[in-house]
């Protein structure tokens, strides 16, 4: 166990000792408040047009919505967690001082989310408020709405939402060794492959696309939209049950092919 936490100081070091994780910081908040803005304004717009029932939007819905473009910003600082170390050759001096395979990986995903569950709150919380302050304007007609238990509620699970991606990218990761093949793999599990599923018209590719990665974390943040204009069949637990399957299969390959290998 004290290998285990001496490794976790060293990854929570390495992180912050470089620009590049403040910059993937910067650009997921601004991503954040850029999505949901437009989003939000998207709905509230289409509401007064009556193009869409004329419900009050809560300050945080665009939020979830906004987090399947933002979660690239940190999918990329997840991702230089450990391909940087193997472009740089520095992965072997990490594996001389942490020799058990899995406890350098454990190491990284213990660093890696809570950092990138408190940057999805916070993110999420500064892109809520700037919602509700440019939205809540009389040309919105005051659709834009706060409750402070549901937008708490919304905040948490975007926060869990990237640090379960971001665990999964390590994973990916430490598998494939290259930023380029990592984000590759990546994009095509929580974009690329889910949107191509749904664009076949076949049910069996349907039902596939929805248990991927980016329909089970919006299903587990409360978002019923599978971008055909129908719902998500399933519920908000069942969304996380799968996310948590994707990044543990993530993980386990990871782990299995650093035991294989030499750095």
């Amino acid at each position: 166990m004290s290998m285990l936490w001496q490794a976790v100081g060293a990854e929570w070091g390495k992180l912050w000792s470089v620009r590049s994780t403040w910059w993937c910081l910067a650009a997921a908040t601004v991503l954040t408040v850029l999505s949901a803005l437009t989003l939000g304004g998207a709905t509230a717009t289409d509401a007064l047009r009556g193009e869409s029932p004329a419900t009050a939007v809560v300050a945080s819905e665009p939020v979830v919505s906004a987090t399947s473009f933002a979660q690239f910003a940190l999918v990329a600082l997840a991702m230089l967690v450990i391909t940087s170390e193997y472009a740089s050759g520095s992965v072997r001096v990490t594996l001389q001082a942490t020799p058990v395979r899995g406890v350098m990986l454990a190491a990284k995903a213990l660093v890696v989310a809570p950092v990138m569950a408190a940057a999805g709150v916070l993110s999420g919380a500064v892109a809520t408020a700037a919602v509700y302050v440019l939205l809540s304007a009389d040309v919105f007609g005051g659709l834009v709405v706060l409750p402070a238990g549901e937008v708490v509620l919304d905040l948490l699970a975007v926060g869990l939402f990237y640090a379960l991606v971001s665990v999964m990218t390590v994973g990916v990761g430490t598998a494939m060794r290259s930023a380029a093949g990592t984000l590759t793999i990546v994009f095509m599990m929580l974009m690329g492959l889910p949107l191509l599923l749904l664009m076949t018209g076949s049910q069996a590719a349907l039902d596939a696309s929805l248990r991927m990665p980016l329909f089970a974390g919006l299903a587990f943040m409360g978002s019923t939209d599978n971008m055909t204009g129908g719902p998500i069949p399933y519920s908000a637990g069942e969304g996380l049950v799968w996310l948590l399957a994707w990044t543990a299969a993530a993980l386990a390959t990871g782990h299995a092919v650093l035991r294989r290998r030499d750095a």
